[in-house]
């Protein structure tokens, strides 16, 4: 029966194969999430999806072939048939034990079962508030948004007593899909993707194995502990700053934000259009307080991952030739400092935040792109995801 919904999966791109489904089955099988859809939702996500990427379009496929599972319908219009079977195991796991004695005391599940099914019959049309009729915000034990210790939702689209939470509808993985541009937290999932763990600093964290290796060798609990993992890359931005990147600004900053998160080493500079012969920390004193080019270069060593961030809209003799800045004599061309950074940091990538459609109408993207070898990638999650595998080569 879950056919269906495995090709679905495949036609939304969501790279689910042959072996997670049928893991899927067997925890099925197991009875992992007998009677409960939201259970279901869990495992079936936790065996299906490998990436944060592809959640948004699970939860979006799951609402479209399990729409009306886990609430029987609405009670507009004719009645629905509602498994008892499946109620009562329902019941038997969420009620409380003082709700199940309220059943008891009121004729048992059966007269509750019986009852429902009752109203149902006689009941014409849509009914909102009241203590009888199956409808909305009311305190009959039948229907949706109301209260009663006996009730059984129906036609209700999300809990309000902490019963049969429809999780998928709220997607809140919705930003993760790599298509769309980038927010603070998902520019730290992009960035995870760059990471070269070590060991380092003082013993403060739990070393599980070696304490129970020591604990078997010495007969008694002996607890190890040893440095916490770090992540050792060390990474150097240059931020474009002004200009066209203005319209950038935010998620500029977004990205700034995310990379100060997640690397212990990380130093940056500011730059306007192109890279030249001087370089800045703070954009207040851009005039003032400079830092020669050189200097970075001769400071950061190879084992610096390079990452510039800019829109790379300009003229393109700003690139190609000397005094082509807008902003002061540059005596050698943008391309030749462009050249010394790729010689220094030969996997140095470029993120851009303009729209990856909208690059060819730009020549000096073009050419920035050919001097960085192609490595020119979207500000998206899809976008920066590459940039990090190709730093991380």
């Amino acid at each position: 029966m879950f056919i269906p919904f495995f090709l679905e999966l495949k036609a939304a791109k969501v790279p689910a194969s042959l072996r997670e489904y049928l893991t899927l089955l067997e925890g099925m099988e197991t009875g992992i999430a007998e009677f409960d859809v939201e259970a279901f939702y869990f495992l079936a996500r936790a065996t299906l999806v490998k990436d944060e990427r592809h959640i948004d379009r699970f939860d979006q496929v799951f609402a479209h072939v399990f729409r009306g599972v886990q609430a029987v319908g609405g009670v507009e219009g004719e009645a629905r048939a509602i498994p008892e079977e499946w109620l009562r195991k329902l019941a038997e796991k969420h009620l409380t034990d003082e709700e199940k004695a309220l059943i008891e005391s009121l004729g048992g599940f059966d007269k509750l079962m019986e009852t429902l099914k009752q109203r149902l019959e006689e009941q014409k049309g849509r009914h909102q508030g009241g203590s009888k009729w199956i409808g909305t915000a009311g305190t009959s034990p039948f229907g949706a948004y109301g209260y009663n210790p006996e009730g059984v939702p129906i036609g209700q689209d999300e809990s309000r007593n902490r019963r049969a939470v429809k999780v998928w509808d709220k997607r809140e993985f919705r930003n993760f899909d790599d298509t769309v541009e980038l927010g603070t937290r998902n520019i730290k999932v992009a960035l995870k993707r760059l990471r070269r763990w070590v060991r380092e600093g003082a013993d403060e964290e739990l070393d599980l194995p070696g304490t129970i290796r020591s604990t078997a060798e010495h007969g008694y609990i002996d607890v190890q502990t040893r440095p916490e993992r770090r992540n050792k890359v060390k990474l150097l931005m240059f931020f474009d700053v002004g200009g066209s990147m203005d319209d950038h600004v935010r998620v500029a900053e977004e990205l700034f934000s995310a990379a100060r998160a997640e690397f212990k080493h990380m130093e940056w500079f500011y730059f306007h259009n192109c890279l030249y012969e001087r370089v800045w920390k703070d954009n207040r004193r851009r005039h003032a307080e400079t830092i020669p080019t050189l200097d970075v270069l001769h400071k950061f060593g190879p084992d610096w991952k390079v990452v510039f961030v800019g829109d790379a809209a300009m003229s393109p003799y700003e690139i190609a030739a000397p005094g082509g800045s807008v902003e002061h004599w540059n005596a050698e061309a943008g391309a030749v400092w462009i050249s010394r950074v790729t010689t220094q940091w030969p996997k140095a990538v470029w993120i851009n935040p303009t729209p990856q459609p909208h690059w060819r109408y730009s020549h000096s993207t073009a050419m920035l792109s050919e001097l960085l070898c192609g490595r020119m990638y979207p500000l998206t999650l899809e976008g920066l995801g590459g940039a990090m595998k190709e730093l991380g080569r």
